[in-house]
Protein backbone atom coordinates (compact mmCIF):
# COMPACT_ATOMS: atom_id res chain seq x y z
CA UNK A 1 0.00 0.00 0.00
CA UNK A 2 1.42 3.33 -0.76
CA UNK A 3 0.77 6.89 1.18
CA UNK A 4 0.42 9.45 -1.51
CA UNK A 5 1.86 12.96 0.14
CA UNK A 6 -0.72 15.69 1.16
CA UNK A 7 -3.46 16.44 3.32
CA UNK A 8 -5.56 13.52 2.89
CA UNK A 9 -2.61 11.29 2.94
CA UNK A 10 -2.23 12.82 6.66
CA UNK A 11 -5.82 12.50 8.00
CA UNK A 12 -5.42 8.61 6.99
CA UNK A 13 -2.13 8.08 9.01
CA UNK A 14 -4.43 10.04 12.26
CA UNK A 15 -7.08 8.01 11.84
CA UNK A 16 -5.02 4.89 11.68
CA UNK A 17 -1.92 5.45 13.43
CA UNK A 18 -2.97 5.37 17.58
CA UNK A 19 -1.37 8.56 19.54
CA UNK A 20 -1.40 10.40 15.76
CA UNK A 21 -4.61 12.53 17.10
CA UNK A 22 -2.31 13.40 20.00
CA UNK A 23 -4.69 11.49 22.85
CA UNK A 24 -3.37 8.75 24.89
CA UNK A 25 -5.66 5.01 25.50
CA UNK A 26 -6.21 6.53 28.99
CA UNK A 27 -7.30 10.00 27.95
CA UNK A 28 -6.49 13.16 26.61
CA UNK A 29 -3.03 14.84 26.18
CA UNK A 30 -4.17 17.91 27.24
CA UNK A 31 -6.86 19.96 28.77
CA UNK A 32 -8.57 23.46 30.38
CA UNK A 33 -8.31 22.45 34.29
CA UNK A 34 -12.33 23.88 35.56
CA UNK A 35 -12.36 22.91 39.22
CA UNK A 36 -9.27 22.01 41.35
CA UNK A 37 -10.82 19.51 43.95
CA UNK A 38 -8.08 19.57 46.18
CA UNK A 39 -3.87 19.19 45.93
CA UNK A 40 -4.02 16.49 44.33
CA UNK A 41 -7.31 16.40 42.07
CA UNK A 42 -8.10 18.64 39.16
CA UNK A 43 -11.62 18.52 37.25
CA UNK A 44 -10.59 19.65 33.53
CA UNK A 45 -13.72 21.13 31.05
CA UNK A 46 -15.93 18.42 29.93
CA UNK A 47 -16.04 16.65 33.72
CA UNK A 48 -13.14 14.15 33.52
CA UNK A 49 -11.79 14.53 37.01
CA UNK A 50 -7.44 13.75 37.09
CA UNK A 51 -5.68 12.36 39.57
CA UNK A 52 -2.04 13.48 40.45
CA UNK A 53 0.47 10.63 39.68
CA UNK A 54 3.14 9.97 42.08
CA UNK A 55 1.66 12.31 45.06
CA UNK A 56 -0.34 12.67 48.05
CA UNK A 57 -1.11 15.99 49.23
CA UNK A 58 -3.23 16.67 52.64
CA UNK A 59 -7.42 16.46 52.24
CA UNK A 60 -8.71 19.70 51.84
CA UNK A 61 -12.52 18.47 50.96
CA UNK A 62 -15.13 17.48 53.67
CA UNK A 63 -11.72 16.70 55.70
CA UNK A 64 -9.56 19.56 56.39
CA UNK A 65 -6.21 18.06 57.40
CA UNK A 66 -3.05 20.71 58.49
CA UNK A 67 -1.85 21.69 55.30
CA UNK A 68 -4.35 20.98 53.01
CA UNK A 69 -5.38 24.60 52.21
CA UNK A 70 -1.71 25.48 51.75
CA UNK A 71 -1.78 22.21 48.85
CA UNK A 72 -5.13 23.42 47.64
CA UNK A 73 -4.03 26.92 47.22
CA UNK A 74 -0.33 25.92 45.19
CA UNK A 75 -2.49 23.65 42.93
CA UNK A 76 -4.76 26.28 42.15
CA UNK A 77 -1.94 28.89 41.29
CA UNK A 78 -0.78 26.63 39.51
CA UNK A 79 -3.63 25.21 37.34
CA UNK A 80 -6.86 26.82 37.65
CA UNK A 81 -8.11 28.28 34.48
CA UNK A 82 -5.21 26.88 32.49
CA UNK A 83 -4.46 24.72 29.50
CA UNK A 84 -2.02 21.55 30.64
CA UNK A 85 -0.94 18.81 29.32
CA UNK A 86 -1.22 15.13 30.58
CA UNK A 87 0.92 11.91 30.82
CA UNK A 88 0.24 8.48 31.61
CA UNK A 89 1.96 6.27 33.10
CA UNK A 90 0.63 2.01 33.07
CA UNK A 91 -2.86 2.38 35.14
CA UNK A 92 -5.23 4.76 33.59
CA UNK A 93 -7.53 5.26 36.69
CA UNK A 94 -7.54 4.53 40.46
CA UNK A 95 -10.75 2.48 41.78
CA UNK A 96 -12.60 6.02 42.08
CA UNK A 97 -12.96 6.12 38.65
CA UNK A 98 -10.27 9.31 38.42
CA UNK A 99 -7.81 9.18 35.66
CA UNK A 100 -4.08 9.11 36.73
CA UNK A 101 -1.60 11.28 35.64
CA UNK A 102 1.29 13.57 35.47
CA UNK A 103 -0.22 17.21 35.27
CA UNK A 104 2.28 19.27 33.41
CA UNK A 105 1.73 23.40 33.36
CA UNK A 106 4.00 25.70 31.58
CA UNK A 107 6.35 22.60 31.41
CA UNK A 108 6.46 21.70 35.05
CA UNK A 109 5.27 18.51 36.50
CA UNK A 110 2.87 20.27 39.38
CA UNK A 111 2.47 16.90 41.67
CA UNK A 112 6.66 17.07 41.65
CA UNK A 113 6.44 20.90 42.16
CA UNK A 114 3.73 20.14 45.60
CA UNK A 115 6.24 17.59 46.93
CA UNK A 116 9.31 19.97 46.08
CA UNK A 117 7.73 22.50 47.88
CA UNK A 118 6.32 20.29 50.63
CA UNK A 119 2.94 20.72 50.18
CA UNK A 120 2.68 16.85 49.28
CA UNK A 121 4.60 13.47 49.87
CA UNK A 122 6.12 11.18 46.92
CA UNK A 123 3.91 8.50 47.00
CA UNK A 124 4.36 5.71 44.53
CA UNK A 125 1.79 3.13 43.54
CA UNK A 126 2.93 0.27 41.55
CA UNK A 127 2.64 -0.36 38.43
CA UNK A 128 2.72 3.58 38.25
CA UNK A 129 6.47 3.69 38.76
CA UNK A 130 7.76 6.23 35.98
CA UNK A 131 9.86 8.80 37.20
CA UNK A 132 9.19 8.05 41.26
CA UNK A 133 12.83 8.72 41.75
CA UNK A 134 12.77 12.34 40.88
CA UNK A 135 9.48 12.17 43.57
CA UNK A 136 11.56 10.60 46.20
CA UNK A 137 14.41 12.97 46.04
CA UNK A 138 11.78 15.65 45.72
CA UNK A 139 10.70 14.98 48.75
CA UNK A 140 14.06 14.49 50.52
CA UNK A 141 15.13 17.90 49.74
CA UNK A 142 12.00 19.38 51.05
CA UNK A 143 12.50 17.46 54.49
CA UNK A 144 15.83 18.68 54.57
CA UNK A 145 14.65 22.21 54.25
CA UNK A 146 11.73 21.53 56.42
CA UNK A 147 9.42 22.92 53.83
CA UNK A 148 5.86 22.55 54.19
CA UNK A 149 4.52 19.68 55.69
CA UNK A 150 8.01 19.07 56.98
CA UNK A 151 8.27 22.46 58.94
CA UNK A 152 9.29 20.81 62.49
CA UNK A 153 6.44 21.88 64.60
CA UNK A 154 3.97 22.56 61.63
CA UNK A 155 1.50 20.18 62.34
CA UNK A 156 -0.54 18.38 65.52
CA UNK A 157 -1.68 16.07 64.10
CA UNK A 158 -0.50 12.51 63.02
CA UNK A 159 -0.82 13.71 58.81
CA UNK A 160 1.61 14.10 57.04
CA UNK A 161 3.58 11.62 55.74
CA UNK A 162 4.94 8.91 57.00
CA UNK A 163 8.14 7.36 56.12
Amino acid sequence: MRFTAGFPGLCLLAFVLPGCSGESPCGPSHGIVEIVVDGDTVVLAGGIRVRYLNVDTPEDTSIVECFGPEATAFNESSVLGREVDLTYDQQCTDRYGRLLAHVWSEGQDVGLDLVTEGHGCAMIMAPNVTDQQAFIDAQKVAMANGRGVWKWGGCHEPWPCRE
